[in-house]
C-alpha cells in the first residue's frame, strides 16, 4: 500500500467509523478549555473532567483567577498530575491573558505559545477546536500512532510527525484527523498492548505487518 493510499483508507475509514471525532475534554468557551489542556498534560481527560466543574465555577474568567491564591488554586487542582507546576501555569496564564490580551484567549499560534503551560501541542488544540483552524496536534497517541502505521517516516520529533501529517491529510480534515488518531491510541493502539487483533485499520499498519507476518 504505497502513502497516498494508505491515507485514503484511513479517512475513508475513519469517515465512516468515528466521523463526529471530537475532544473528550469538558468545556464551554476558549478560555475553559485552554485550562482544561494545560491541566491535561501527562494527565487522563477523565481525571480532568473530574476537577474542571468546581474549577470553572470559582473561576469563570480569567480576571477572577488573576485574584486568586496559589493555595485556592492548588486545592482545586491537587488530584491532577504535577498540580505544583500546573497551579503556577494556570495562575500565570490567567494574568498573562488580562494583561496582553485583555482576558480573551488569541487566536494564533505564536501568542498562544506566549502563555504559562502552553506549548505547540496545546496551542494546536486550541487552534483547532475552538478556532477550527487547520492545525495538527500531536501528543504521545499520535505520535505512536502515526509511527506505527506507517503514515510518517523517520519522524523522530513530534514537530516532525505534525509537518508530515499536515502535508499528507487534506487541510479540512486536519482538526478531525487529530482526534482520529489520538482515540486510537487511547482505545485500541495501546502504547504496551496494542489490540491489533480485530482492529479495523491493521492492513494499513507497517506494525501489524512486522509482528505478524
Amino acid at each position: 500500500m504505497t502513502l497516498a493510499q494508505k491515507y485514503k483508507f484511513l479517512i475513508e475509514y475513519f469517515q465512516k467509523n468515528n466521523p463526529n471525532a471530537a475532544s473528550e475534554l469538558h468545556f464551554s468557551n476558549a478560555y475553559e478549555l485552554i485550562l482544561a489542556v494545560v491541566l491535561s498534560a501527562q494527565c487522563t481527560d477523565k481525571r480532568v473532567n473530574m476537577i474542571t466543574p468546581a474549577l470553572f465555577s470559582r473561576f469563570p474568567t480569567p480576571f477572577e483567577l488573576t485574584n486568586a491564591s496559589y493555595e485556592e488554586v492548588y486545592e482545586l487542582i491537587k488530584s491532577v498530575s504535577y498540580p505544583n507546576n500546573k497551579t503556577k501555569h494556570l495562575m500565570g496564564l490567567a494574568q498573562k491573558l488580562v494583561a496582553d490580551f485583555n482576558g480573551i484567549v488569541p487566536d494564533n499560534l505564536e501568542a498562544l505559545t506566549s502563555l504559562p503551560g502552553v506549548g505547540r501541542k496545546s496551542a494546536n488544540v486550541i487552534l483547532s477546536v475552538i478556532f477550527d483552524k487547520p492545525a495538527m496536534a500531536v501528543d504521545t497517541h499520535v505520535f505512536r500512532v502515526a509511527n506505527r502505521l506507517g503514515i510518517v517516516k523517520n519522524a523522530t520529533t513530534p514537530l516532525e510527525v505534525e509537518k508530515q501529517l499536515v502535508q499528507h491529510f487534506p487541510e479540512h480534515l486536519l482538526a478531525r484527523a487529530h482526534h482520529w488518531l489520538i482515540l486510537h491510541g487511547r482505545y485500541v493502539c495501546l502504547a504496551r498492548t496494542p489490540k491489533c487483533v480485530g482492529c479495523g485499520i491493521s492492513s494499513a499498519c507497517d506494525y501489524y505487518y512486522q509482528k505478524y507476518s
